[in-house]
């Protein structure tokens, strides 16, 4: 396959994943190592690693956890799903050393980006994207766009309150958070992904009367479990929302998890283009 070549990086709570990806979106190659403890220097020197094994490209996407300044690609906040993260200078860093362009945009709204570009969510005008994996994030598409909101946290549900503890923490310490009950962690401690779906399926539901998109892309690991949550999931929003909200499509990610790496590359690709 011809033509530029983009590098793209999903930094997560428990991995890091690397990608070769094709103008079109195409994943040509793949990378993951643990994600390292030890704070946002450790992180990126794994991240940079593997970058060194996949080949030359033009640019480098960049989905990471919390809120990211988009001038300077610098971490403003984070939870502590990845201790020591916040105002870890991703851009600045990954820029000396790649020598590239990088563009970097909070994991959730790069996986939005993908799925709104090449997956899932291509074609709907509005759609609410939802990632659950070791924590629980959202973002919005408008427009095949991202919209970031004033303060760039547009679309996060992490931190709705449910009607019932979690058997973890959320990533900000409380266990009446959307996150506490419906997250990987907080699955696999009950074993019963029925449940957390359910209660992600009632947040939805009032999500939906709020934000009246066109439709909700579920991505993230825990989406790979199929019906047990996915089901669980879409019946609650059936039983729980407004009437003429309950035929909101609820997808799942149709890139599964190069969702992110195919976002952030593609993102990389519209800020070269737009320089």
């Amino acid at each position: 396959m011809t033509g530029p070549r983009y590098a793209a990086l999903d930094i997560g709570g428990t991995k890091i994943a690397a990608g070769l990806v094709a103008g079109d979106g195409t994943v040509l190659d793949r990378a993951r190592v643990p994600t390292p403890r030890g704070g946002g220097a450790a992180v990126l020197a794994a991240a940079a690693g593997l970058l060194d094994g996949l080949g030359p490209f033009t640019a480098l996407g960049v989905g990471a956890p919390g809120v990211i300044d988009a001038a300077t690609g610098r971490v403003v906040s984070a939870t502590d799903v990845l201790p020591g993260w916040a105002d870890t200078p991703v851009r600045e860093v990954l820029a000396a050393r790649t020598g590239r362009p990088v563009a970097v945009v909070n994991d959730v709204r790069a996986m939005a980006f993908g799925e709104a570009s090449a997956g899932a969510g291509a074609g709907f005008h509005r759609v609410l994207h939802v990632s659950v994996g070791t924590g629980v994030g959202g973002a919005i598409t408008t427009g095949g766009r991202l919209d970031p909101g004033a303060h760039g946290t547009a679309g996060e549900l992490a931190h709705l309150l449910v009607p019932e503890d979690g058997p973890v923490p959320c990533g900000c310490g409380r266990r009446d958070h959307l996150e506490a009950v419906a997250s990987g962690p907080a699955i696999a401690a009950t074993g019963d992904p029925a449940r957390a779906g359910a209660l992600l399926g009632r947040a939805l539901a009032g999500l939906l009367a709020v934000l009246d998109p066109d439709a909700v892309v579920i991505g993230g690991g825990v989406a790979q479990l199929g019906a047990p949550f996915l089901d669980a999931v879409t019946e609650a929003v059936r039983d729980e929302a407004l009437p003429p909200l309950r035929a909101t499509p609820i997808l799942p990610a149709r890139l599964g998890t190069d969702a992110p790496l195919v976002g952030a590359a593609l993102l990389a690709r519209t800020e070269e283009r737009d320089r």
